[in-house]
């Protein structure tokens, strides 16, 4: 794994200086071949041990279902506050969050001002049978009439992403050198969040206070996340100690995915929680709209990990962002 052209047996793209973040092809491990599998998690674990994140192509969502979700999600975004306000919910509800709400920057300890970007927030919903357990983490999601298209796209989505992480998992779990369902165990039931942020440009926004980002520095809080992000100047910066920050590559086939907090600590530290940051609105292109589709993966309910409760710890940190 030294060439500078894809490797034709795992399709993990390296160089004579191994990529900090790295692209794998994943129909090789799909496909099931021993060689590749076993050149793969290796891949994996050198970037998790890295900079705790992958880019993956091969996973089989289809493009035009994201660019759909973009457009109907746009829709919403862009009517008066008036019309949004109704949706409106704090971190870790369903529904809309508005400017102003979330600053990632204090889950690190760090005050920032608050994050320059607007959410639409779903998550689990499918029902365990424990009332005090579905309350909290299974309560229905609300889908805004004002963009009709917006339940059934997302819905097909969400699909793709649970069944992608589940497999994500398992070669996460050989990557670590146990078996592929070491984590997958632990995710008959699971919590997931999905947000679909939008970043538009200073003309909504303002211009950015210092130390404002669109995302703050932080690292993410579950096991694995999946991110469908767009080019942009105010976009994704990740950090290493080896580079500091850097503009995190990208390729539109491509999903990113990075490891949070409860993944790293389940490995006992061998894999890095992805540090990164999202970017202001650039003031050589002040009015740059972007839109991203962020799956977090997370484990079921009661999952303890490695001495600490999973959701008592993933509550805490989505109270810790909590601005206002």
């Amino acid at each position: 794994m030294t060439s500078s052209s894809p490797t034709p047996s795992c399709g993990a793209r390296t160089s004579v200086t191994e990529p900090r973040i790295p692209t794998i092809d994943l129909r090789p491990w799909f496909s099931g071949d021993p060689a590749a599998r076993a050149e793969i998690a290796a891949a994996v674990d050198q970037a998790l041990r890295t900079a705790g994140f992958l880019l993956v192509t091969g996973h089989g969502v289809d493009p035009d279902l994201r660019a759909e979700i973009r457009e109907a999600a746009r829709e919403f975004f862009r009517l008066p506050s008036g019309a949004k306000e109704p949706y409106a919910v704090k971190v870790g509800g369903r529904g809309w969050l508005g400017p102003g709400a979330e600053a990632n920057g204090y889950a690190e300890g760090t005050e920032t001002p608050p994050d320059l970007k607007e959410s639409l927030s779903f998550a689990a919903e499918d029902p365990t049978g424990d009332p005090a357990v579905d309350a909290e983490w299974f309560a229905p999601n609300t889908w805004p009439a004002e963009a009709p298209k917006l339940k059934a796209l997302v819905e097909t989505y969400l699909g793709h992403m649970r069944a992608l992480c589940d497999r994500l998992l398992e070669l996460l779990g050989v990557a670590l050198g146990e078996s592929r369902t070491f984590f997958t165990g632990h995710t008959g039931h699971p919590t997931w969040g999905f947000n679909i942020n939008w970043y538009p440009g200073t003309g909504t926004v303002g211009p950015p206070q210092p130390g404002q980002f669109r995302i703050g520095p932080h690292t993410d809080f579950g096991t694995v996340t999946v991110l469908d992000r767009q080019a942009g100047k105010g976009g994704l910066q990740v950090f290493t100690e080896e580079g500091g920050w850097e503009n995190a590559p990208y390729d539109p086939a491509a999903f990113t995915i990075n490891i949070g907090d409860l993944m790293a600590r389940w490995t006992g530290d061998r894999w890095r929680s992805g540090r990164h940051r999202v970017l202001p609105p650039p003031a050589d292109v002040p009015a740059e709209e972007l839109i991203s589709l962020v799956y977090f993966y997370e484990c079921d309910p009661g999952t303890e990990v490695r001495g600490i409760d999973s959701h008592t710890y993933l509550r805490a940190q989505l109270d810790a962002i909590t601005a206002g």
